[in-house]
């Protein structure tokens, strides 16, 4: 298990029930089988833009997965039905840093807010395009493609704030999660 890898979005089909009593989550609705992509060492983001939560896979089987700690999910929770999830290869360290360990102050996502915190990976293409923007778009240009740290903020005046920190430069991210709204690829 590699502390990261280059695909932003390894499986998302269907939906999934997460029990964070037993730690184990499973499929729901759509033809979900987690062995074909799902490795040990990946990283499950439940909710659009986390808004359940995330943890790291330890465990696969066709139709469960087994995640390591239930640290990343909003305090309260025992269980999450019918949900949206994103598998990534992310980098595990990150889950760990309070910058980016906040899933209850995300809104839903890219798709329907600007505002955001978390790691996405941002492929060379995308960060051309980013760099090439105008206006609130290009606040999100990263100085590098690969894993990027995001903060967004409204500051006292009203104006969109974007922090960017590339925690592992790479040209090889592929297959996107939820964030073409913010790194479109053209």
């Amino acid at each position: 298990m590699s502390l990261w890898g280059n695909k932003d979005s390894v499986y998302s089909a269907g939906t999934v029930n997460v029990n964070l009593v037993t730690n184990t989550i499973t499929g729901t609705v759509g033809v979900v089988t987690f062995t074909s992509n799902v490795s040990e060492g990946d990283v499950i983001t439940v909710g659009a833009g986390a808004t359940y939560g995330y943890a790291v896979i330890i465990g696969v089987t066709s139709t469960t997965l087994s995640i390591a700690s239930t640290a990343g999910f909003v305090s309260g929770l025992s269980t999450v039905a019918g949900s949206s999830y994103n598998i990534s290869e992310e980098p595990i360290y990150t889950l760990g840093d309070s910058t980016y360990k906040a899933p209850e102050v995300k809104t839903t996502g890219f798709s329907t807010s600007s505002l955001f915190t978390g790691v996405v990976g941002v492929s060379t293409a995308e960060q051309y395009v980013a760099n090439a923007a105008t206006g609130n778009a290009r606040k999100f240009a990263p100085t590098h493609a690969g894993w990027v740290g995001i903060t967004t903020y409204y500051d006292a005046h009203g104006n969109l704030r974007v922090k960017t920190e590339t925690l592992v430069a790479g040209s090889t991210i592929t297959t996107d999660a939820d964030d073409d709204a913010q790194y479109p690829d053209t």
